[in-house]
């Protein structure tokens, strides 16, 4: 169940009453819907999971970020945080299916024309039409600039030829952000890429059987493989060329919070259920909790939990407001996964064996806090960006070229001194 029934108070500056009423909405569902289907995924890791998705979008919950003018719920990057978040205590895979859809609407949403924002953002509002963004390939992996999927002109369309990995949502996505190469080798990567959209039943298209990972069971994370497929000029997203740009900042934006929030919602069941076995556990006369040593691991464990808690939240505040801030999205992503995985550790030696049972929650959370290293940047990575942040040489701030007003951007204001 669910830690946190209301947000702490440590959160307050960040959150309207629509916010928390979102995570009382998210707290039920998780509960009365995710985790009775969690034993289930588990037991068939080679099956991908597709009632929840269907019962997410009843919710509306895959338009967040979408503007009511196209049929979503305009709430902005703190609410989608408190939905992964508060899915990701129950199941981290459901939180995934959600985020992992998330990243391509923001794609779509910040560089789509008017006529593809207003054929397709509806249409994932309603929950009718799932996205992926497929930019990791099997030999370059993360490496933007060695992307070898081509795409050549064709007559007054475009032909794609490649393949694609570690694609999230690849099993139920109706439409796919491809990003492909479309100038020579040697051109730079910002100029040399471009992003398309590519419908899922398009000819040449095939997804690979789903393959099980080490976590996040029954979220689907496979391989796109494009023979020659024919898109027409109009699924260009973007411009020809500005296919870094669209990966780039879906990745900042989107991608690094989304993450973040995965994280925290593990990070926290990690604690929760620690802090019951220890409670729990007779020792010496009393329980393993009384003790000094314990309470001091278990104490740093909590400490970990807090900051990785208002860093996560502080940061997509900032973006809400339209304030430059993608070194702290790229900072809460990485201190909340490292901070999260020392957690797993903690909690795994502290249970003993009894940590190893296959039926038992905790060796689901060491596996599922492993998929939130590498998709969005590794830690060297994100290291690098934050040096140059340090040293003055900051790129352009996509959380600030991208900014769009959200009616919940800002907390509920304190009553007029009467």
């Amino acid at each position: 169940m669910p830690t946190t029934d209301i947000p702490p108070p440590a959160l307050r500056p960040y959150l309207t009453e629509a916010h928390e009423q979102l995570w009382a909405e998210a707290n039920e569902f998780a509960t009365g819907q995710v985790a009775a289907r969690v034993p289930s995924m588990e037991a068939a890791a080679h099956t991908v999971e597709r009632e929840l998705p269907k019962l997410m979008a009843r919710q509306g919950w895959f338009g967040v970020t979408i503007t009511e003018e196209f049929g979503g719920m305009g709430a902005g990057h703190v609410a989608k945080t408190v939905l992964i978040h508060r899915l990701a205590v129950v199941c981290a895979a459901a939180a995934a299916i959600l985020q992992a859809t998330l990243i391509p609407v923001g794609a779509l949403q910040h560089w789509g024309t008017a006529e593809q924002k207003q054929f397709w953002l509806p249409q994932v509002a309603d929950g009718t039409v799932l996205l992926s963004i497929a930019v990791t390939e099997p030999e370059a992996g993360g490496h933007i600039g060695g992307i070898e999927t081509l795409a050549v002109p064709d007559g007054d369309g475009w032909v794609i030829t490649g393949e694609k990995v570690h694609i999230g949502n690849s099993h139920i996505a109706h439409l796919h952000v491809v990003v492909a190469r479309t100038a020579a080798t040697g051109v730079t990567a910002s100029e040399a890429l471009t992003a398309f959209l590519v419908e899922h039943d398009r000819d040449g298209l095939t997804v690979a059987p789903h393959r099980a990972k080490l976590g996040l069971h029954g979220f689907s994370a496979g391989r796109l493989i494009l023979d020659q497929v024919r898109i027409p000029a109009t699924n260009v997203l973007g411009t020809v060329g500005q296919g870094l740009h669209v990966a780039h900042s879906s990745s900042i934006i989107y991608g690094r919070p989304n993450l973040t929030a995965v994280s925290l919602g593990i990070h926290e069941a990690l604690i929760a259920t620690t802090a019951h076995f220890l409670s729990n556990r007779p020792r010496y006369g009393r329980h393993l909790s009384d003790h000094p040593v314990i309470q001091d691991r278990l104490g740093a464990m909590q400490g970990r939990l807090q900051s990785a808690l208002t860093t996560a939240y502080s940061a997509v505040h900032l973006l809400d407001n339209g304030l430059p801030c993608d070194s702290e999205l790229i900072g809460a992503k990485h201190t909340g996964h490292q901070l999260a995985a020392q957690t797993a550790q903690d909690a795994m030696e502290l249970h003993g064996a009894h940590a190893l049972d296959a039926d038992y929650p905790l060796q689901r959370f060491f596996r599922d806090i492993q998929h939130t290293h590498s998709p969005a940047g590794t830690g060297e990575f994100q290291r690098i960006h934050l040096a140059k942040t340090a040293l003055g040489a900051t790129p352009r701030q996509w959380s600030e070229y991208l900014h769009a007003e959200t009616a919940w951007s800002q907390p509920t204001p304190d009553p007029a001194p009467a």
